[in-house]
C-alpha cells in the first residue's frame, strides 16, 4: 500500500489555509488551487496517521458530483486537469495529480447549508433535547435514523476554530446573508439533495444527510468547496437499513471504534493508527467510490 499524502509541499509557494483535510493555496487573484491531503481527522482532532488515496477518492468523488449537478448550479472549478496547472506547479505534479483542482475564488457564505432526511449525529442528540432540529418541529415518537416526513433544511453556522459548526434557524440565516440569499440557498440545497438521493437510491445507497458550501462569484451563486463525500454526507447502504440506532457508513465508522476502543481521551496530541484499521477506512472510501459513481476504482 503505498504511503499517504499528509502534507504538500510546493517549493517557495506557500499554503494560505491548512484545513483538516484540504492545503489551498493561491494562485492568483482570482484563482486557487484546493488540494486534498490523505489526512483523517475523528473527534475533531486530526490523526497520526493519514488513509491512502483519501484525498484522490474525495476529489475525484466530488469532481462526479459537480459535472453530476451541473445543469442545477454551477460550480467554482476551473480545471482538475494536472496538465491544465500553472507551469509553476508542474514540478509538483506528482503530489497533486488526481487529488487537486483549480478553482475561481468565490465570497463564500458563513453557512454550511445542512439538510437531512434521516434523524441521525447532531440531528438525533437536538431531536431528543427539543422535539426539533435547527428550530424545526419534528413529529414526536421518531427513533435513531428514523426517515423524516421531508427532508429538512438544516443550516450551521462555520466555526473556524477547529470545533464542530453550530445549528442555527433559518432566521439566523437570514440575518447573516440576507432573505433573497437564504431563501436561494436553502431551495438550492433541497434541490440538489433531491437530485443527489434519486441517484444514490439508484446505486443502492440511502443518502441520509449531507452539507453544501456555496460561494458568490460575479454576484452568481456557486456550488464550492468538496461535494456528496463521504467525509460531508452520510451514506448507508439501503439493504442494511434498520431504523432504531446507528447504522453502518461509508466513513471514519472502524476509526471511531477503534479510537473509542483504546479509551483515547480525546485530547492532543492525537494518536496513530494501525495498518489493519487503515487498511479497512481506505477500502470503505473505495468502496463509496465504486458505488457512487459505478466505476471500479481510481
Amino acid at each position: 500500500m503505498q504511503t499517504a499524502l499528509l502534507e504538500t509541499q510546493l517549493g517557495s509557494l506557500s499554503p494560505t489555509a491548512r484545513g483538516k483535510v484540504r492545503d489551498i493555496y493561491s494562485l492568483t487573484e482570482s484563482e486557487l488551487l484546493f488540494v486534498a491531503t490523505d489526512r483523517i481527522s475523528a473527534f475533531d482532532h486530526v490523526l497520526g496517521s493519514g488513509i491512502p488515496d483519501k484525498g484522490r477518492i474525495l476529489t475525484q468523488l466530488s469532481l462526479f458530483w459537480f459535472d453530476f449537478l451541473k445543469d442545477t448550479v454551477r460550480n467554482h472549478v476551473v480545471t482538475a486537469d494536472a496538465s491544465q496547472f500553472p507551469a509553476q506547479l508542474t514540478p509538483y505534479l506528482d503530489q497533486l495529480a488526481d487529488r487537486s483542482m483549480v478553482v475561481r475564488r468565490a465570497q463564500m457564505f458563513p453557512v454550511e447549508c445542512v439538510v437531512r432526511a434521516y434523524l441521525s449525529g447532531s440531528g438525533w442528540k437536538d431531536y431528543q433535547a427539543t422535539g426539533a432540529v435547527c428550530g424545526i418541529a419534528l413529529p414526536a415518537g421518531l427513533r435513531e435514523s428514523d426517515k423524516l416526513p421531508e427532508p429538512i433544511f438544516t443550516p450551521a453556522a462555520k466555526i473556524n476554530t477547529g470545533g464542530h459548526d453550530e445549528n442555527i434557524s433559518f432566521d439566523d440565516v437570514i440575518s447573516a446573508v440576507g432573505t433573497e440569499n437564504a431563501r436561494t440557498l436553502r431551495r438550492l440545497t433541497l434541490e440538489i439533495f433531491e437530485k443527489a438521493s434519486r441517484h444514490a437510491k439508484s446505486r443502492g445507497l440511502i443518502l441520509a444527510d449531507t452539507k453544501f458550501e456555496f460561494g458568490q462569484i460575479d454576484g452568481e451563486i456557486v456550488l464550492a468547496d468538496e461535494v456528496l463525500t463521504p467525509d460531508s454526507s452520510r451514506y448507508w447502504p439501503a439493504d442494511a437499513y434498520a431504523p432504531g440506532g446507528p447504522q453502518p457508513s461509508f466513513d471514519k465508522q472502524y476509526v471511531r471504534d477503534y479510537l473509542e476502543s483504546i479509551r483515547w481521551n480525546k485530547q492532543a496530541p492525537a494518536p496513530s493508527l494501525p495498518g489493519e484499521v487503515i487498511e479497512r477506512t481506505r477500502e470503505k472510501y473505495l468502496e463509496a467510490f465504486r458505488l457512487i459513481t459505478g466505476l471500479p476504482g481510481l
